[in-house]
């Protein structure tokens, strides 16, 4: 198979890993690498430069084109809208969802210094450091991990947050200084999630990759990605889900939240595992109708905001 990715070093061992778990010898199987408009424009604010696709658009349009067979992304990374043509055919078994802060002195988010500066692109986890420690500086911070972390290490900012998967994937695990749990820090929907995406009429690839899908992994993205579109939103606002399947039911807890760290609305819900969507999509009417609609409305007038 010719498998389409990024080629940043965690998007080459994401690749990497899929390569391992396709059928026949790994060696039969190429990774074709194509760059995206994130790629192509590494210091740019995401909000500038589109947002929603900018690591997935010209991933998904070789696809189409047949120049590869799959293409392995970070879900978190894909937009919600399925584009004509694709679709999901498998999702991985779920990766430590958890963001993780690096920094600089070995200290805990607790005991950063009051001003201490904190590196992020992401308005997330903005708005839930703020309301965490609203006496810390949050500043933009692009780039993929091993630059974030050499930022870091030539003094330019006290700490960074990035995705725990991504350290683990990378080898990079002792870096972390400490994994930030939910109670601080809901991920980005589909985080820790790895997925395989083919054509939609291509039955001999889709049978192929079939067994790689993990149906609890599967479940919990769907509802948290349902929720993230009932929200309206992509991979710009600020908002975190997490689902946990237990047991045969399906926990989601999500958060909507200014990216200054003002009161935010933070709400949780169950339902059966075998309707994971139905869930997500009840939990973002929810939350609307308690305080989230302002709050997006308001980002999504941003000056920052496309």
């Amino acid at each position: 198979m010719r498998i389409g990715t990024r080629g940043s070093a965690l998007a080459l061992a994401q690749s990497e890993q899929v390569r391992a778990s396709l059928p026949g010898d790994p060696r039969e199987h190429r990774l074709v690498i194509i760059k995206t408009l994130g790629d192509l424009q590494p210091n740019a604010a995401l909000a500038r430069i589109g947002g929603k696709g900018v690591f997935t658009k010209e991933i998904e349009e070789a696809l189409l084109r047949n120049e590869i067979d799959i293409a392995v992304h970070s879900l978190k990374d894909l937009p919600t809208g399925e584009r004509p043509g694709l679709k999901l055919g498998a999702m991985l078994a779920r990766d430590d969802p958890r963001d993780a802060l690096v920094s600089r002195e070995d200290l805990p988010l607790e005991r950063l210094r009051s001003g201490a500066s904190i590196g992020t692109s992401s308005l997330r986890r903005r708005s839930q450091i703020l309301a965490h420690r609203p006496d810390l500086r949050v500043q933009d911070l692009r780039g993929n991990v091993p630059t974030r972390l050499a930022r870091l290490e030539g003094g330019h900012l006290d700490g960074i947050i990035v995705a725990a998967a991504g350290l683990h994937r990378l080898k990079l695990v002792d870096r972390a200084t400490q994994m930030l749990e939910d109670s601080v820090m809901l991920p980005a929907p589909g985080q820790g999630i790895l997925a395989i995406q083919i054509r939609a009429g291509d039955g001999t690839t889709a049978a192929a990759i079939e067994r790689l899908n993990d149906d609890d992994a599967a479940a919990e993205a769907t509802a948290e990605r349902a929720l993230l579109e009932g929200l309206g939103g992509g991979c710009l606002i600020p908002v975190g889900a997490r689902a946990r399947a237990k047991n045969g039911t399906l926990e989601l807890t999500a958060y909507v939240g200014h990216p200054d760290g003002r009161p935010s609305v933070r709400m949780s819900a169950s339902g059966p595992l075998g309707a994971p969507a139905d869930l997500g999509r009840a939990l973002a009417i929810a939350m609307l109708g308690q305080g989230a609609r302002p709050i997006l409305d308001e980002v999504r007038s941003m000056e920052r905001f496309p």
